[in-house]
């Protein structure tokens, strides 16, 4: 029988530099590990194999086959996964290290609690779509990056860029097309890797974003309003946030430049729209010709419908008792309400199946915002699920949150598979999320850089402290 022998070549070990902080998460820390008789969901769609050996060397994946021909190395740390399942670890685009909390004009930063339940929950790679707090999100990824602190890589978007409008004070209102292309000019002098547009900016500071972010080789994206989908995508917008729900397109006499508020604005006129109609049809098309990515949202979105699950009580059990009190309150007051979005909820969702189905690159994410209800890690798995729940097959749910992610970060190389010579960013699932996706949800051990940690032990060390920090 043919056996498979891998070198082994790296020097160093990927958890060398960390702290006491971070090794009290750690529960596999060894220079080759190998994971035994495992079921392999790859990330790319393929179907899930089993019985297979994962060797990991130094931080790298040094090969993937089947049991029987593995050759494991003497010396390395053997975990035999029967009955359980390897996937990449999560590249999630829309997530915060903030958190809602009274009237909404100031939002709260949670460089404390997020990054161990973003890490919990399966994220190796997030970016911060959106940032609220200026350098934190910056100081935050080096001190995870220096191994000082735990959590996910992060791609650290700069501060919104957005005009006059908007009540939030830690949002900075644009001034014109000059200051669009300085702010972008300074965050990236600092580190930003991404940017973030939303709904109040106009077409020509979009543009100047767009041109200044591509002369420096990074990506916008947008929550918009003001700008339509079309007139983003024709600028040369690289991705739009949550979808249909936020899509102007479609609202009769928009004005130029502006966000619609009156006549139920955006909401109102999607009521009666078919996504199998050709407005939107045509729309579709053109955003996939154009290249322009969509993130999913269906978390945030989910909140809002009445007659839809509460939070997980692990979930609730992680917010400040506040916190989780403001959110119980609204959650049962729309439970009991009739709203718009039992219509559009379902809609949103065959939107984003029939963006996927034409050919389009969809991207997963949460967004931890609205009143509280997605709490970061128990939500990354809940958008896997609702992905099943809006017509992805398990496969494409989670290509659309490892894979896809990594595709649209331009780091497919590197990370969002399970493949020979890609860093080892890996989750260990009890159960097979390829035929049941709930079984996402049953994370035990997350690999960042060949270095597992304990989902269990750092969901538990966050109890009682989202909302607070």
């Amino acid at each position: 029988m043919r056996r498979i022998v891998i070198a082994l070549c790296i020097p160093v070990v990927a958890s060398a530099q960390a702290t006491d902080q971070v090794k009290q998460f750690v529960s596999v820390d060894a220079p080759v590990v190998a994971l035994t008789h495992a079921r392999v969901i790859d990330g790319t769609g393929a179907a899930a194999r089993s019985d297979q050996t994962v060797l990991i060397d130094h931080g790298v994946i040094r090969g993937v086959g089947d049991s029987s021909q593995v050759a494991i190395p003497a010396g390395a740390r053997v975990i035999d996964l029967t009955g359980k399942s390897v996937l990449p670890g999560f590249v999630m685009v829309h997530e915060h290290m903030f958190y809602p909390s009274g009237g909404g004009t100031i939002y709260n930063e949670q460089a404390f609690s997020f990054p161990r339940l973003y890490l919990a929950g399966g994220v190796t790679t997030a970016r911060t779509a959106g940032n609220m707090a200026g350098y934190a999100d910056l100081e935050l990824k080096r001190a995870i990056d220096s191994g000082r602190t735990v959590g996910p890589d992060l791609d650290a978007t700069a501060p919104y860029l957005n005009g006059p409008g908007l009540p939030i004070y830690q949002v900075h209102a644009l001034k014109d097309t000059a200051d669009a292309r300085q702010m972008v000019a300074h965050w990236a002098d600092r580190g930003a890797t991404s940017f973030k547009t939303y709904m109040q900016i106009t077409r020509a500071e979009l543009a100047a974003v767009v041109k200044e972010a591509h002369r420096r080789k990074l990506k916008v994206t947008g929550h918009l309003c003001s700008v339509t989908f079309r007139e983003a995508a024709t600028i040369g917008i690289d991705n739009l946030e949550h979808g249909l729900v936020v899509a102007s397109d479609f609202v009769t006499g928009k004005k130029p430049d502006e966000c619609p508020t009156t006549g139920g604005g955006v909401l109102a006129s999607l009521a009666t729209l078919d996504v199998d109609g050709e407005p939107i049809q045509s729309l579709i098309r053109y955003l996939v010709a154009k290249h322009v990515a969509l993130t999913s949202t269906l978390t945030v979105f989910e909140t809002f419908v009445p007659g839809r699950p509460q939070a997980p009580q692990g979930a609730l059990d992680a917010m400040l008792p506040e916190s989780r009190d403001q959110y119980t309150r609204r959650w049962t007051l729309i439970s009991t309400s009739t709203s718009p979005w039992s219509g559009l909820f379902p809609k949103e969702m065959r939107f984003e199946l029939a963006f996927l189905r034409a050919g389009g690159l969809l991207l997963a994410g949460t967004d931890p915002t609205g009143y509280g209800g997605v709490v970061a890690g128990y939500s990354n798995a809940r958008e896997l699920e609702l992905l099943v729940e809006a017509g992805l097959t398990p496969l494409e749910a989670i290509k659309v949150a490892t894979f896809n992610g990594a595709t649209y970060l331009g780091r497919a190389d590197r990370i969002g598979s399970i493949a020979g010579g890609k860093r080892a960013d890996l989750i260990v699932v009890n159960g097979d999320p390829s035929t049941r996706i709930a079984d996402i949800e049953k994370i035990e051990t997350v690999f960042r850089n060949g270095v597992g940690f304990d989902s269990a032990k750092l969901f538990a060390s966050v109890k009682g402290q989202v909302g607070l920090h």
